[in-house]
């Protein structure tokens, strides 16, 4: 029996968590629908190995959030991948050293390309006290590279949910090779080496995007190539775009937190 048949059977008996779906379209390369219910999470990596990564940023570094002052790098975005406000767009809260989400998606006023990319968050206070935040509820929020390029940002510390929407996933497609959560409200980290996507001039893809991605010290995704944008049931193209765009970070209703963020153009 293959190894999805025989989890779809488990998830059906109630012995495995049958959190996803298995009517979305198949993963490009894979035999596994987008958000399948019945693909294998990930090993934990083991906890004494973990540990926020709280590297200052080197000489040449563009620091996009120094802990005190979020209007000089960022501004409101009700565009991409975001939940808007039904009020005037903002942007996010500064406390304690931290950028809390709140209100809609932001995203940087420079433009990237190629990157090096270090990033610390923590999940939203006082969430895992709630029964009805679980699964993707799960203090959820994303780093989207050229605002189209998912690296998901979730607490999976005491909580599963779709492999590919888990922790450090290429949202929709590739599940981390780890589950490196720290317990919740510690800081993460998320050290990123990005390559961006290149087209040719009909459009076609000359190279897909790639990542490599570091999460408190354990490699969780190891030079992955997106097959195409991030989207929620979906497994859409790419469609040639500028080769410098803004970095965003999704609002997803929780008050998810930031802090120590900066970038490293790579020439």
């Amino acid at each position: 029996m293959r190894l999805a048949s025989l989890l779809s059977l488990l998830a059906a008996a109630g012995l495995v968590a049958a959190e996803g779906y298995t009517d979305t379209p198949l993963i490009t390369g894979t035999q596994w629908h987008v958000h399948d219910s019945t693909r294998p999470q990930p090993p934990r990596a083991e906890l004494s190995k973990l540990k926020c990564n709280e590297a200052a940023a080197p000489a040449g570094a563009i620091v996009l959030f120094d802990g005190k002052d979020a209007a000089t790098e960022w501004e409101p975005d009700t565009v991409t991948h975001a939940k808007p406000s039904k009020n005037a767009p903002t942007l996010w809260l500064v406390k304690d050293g931290a950028m809390i989400a709140r209100g809609n998606g932001i995203r940087t006023k420079r433009t990237f390309g190629d990157i090096s990319l270090h990033a610390e968050w923590r999940s939203a206070e006082g969430y895992e006290n709630d029964p009805k935040k679980k699964s993707q509820g799960s203090s959820n929020s994303g780093i989207f590279f050229m605002s189209t390029y998912e690296l998901q940002v979730l607490d999976c510390w005491k909580n599963e949910t779709y492999a590919d929407g888990m922790t450090a996933a290429i949202y929709g497609q590739k599940p981390p090779l780890f589950n490196a959560c720290l317990p919740s409200r510690s800081w993460n980290s998320y050290d990123v080496e990005w390559t961006a996507p290149r087209f040719n001039a009909d459009g076609t893809v000359a190279s897909k995007a790639r990542i490599t991605v570091v999460m408190n010290g354990v490699k969780v995704q190891d030079d992955s190539e997106y097959i195409g944008p991030s989207s929620h049931k979906k497994n859409p193209p790419y469609v040639k775009h500028a080769d410098k765009m803004p970095l965003a970070l999704q609002f997803h209703g929780d008050a998810v937190e930031y802090r120590n963020f900066w970038v490293v153009e790579k020439k």
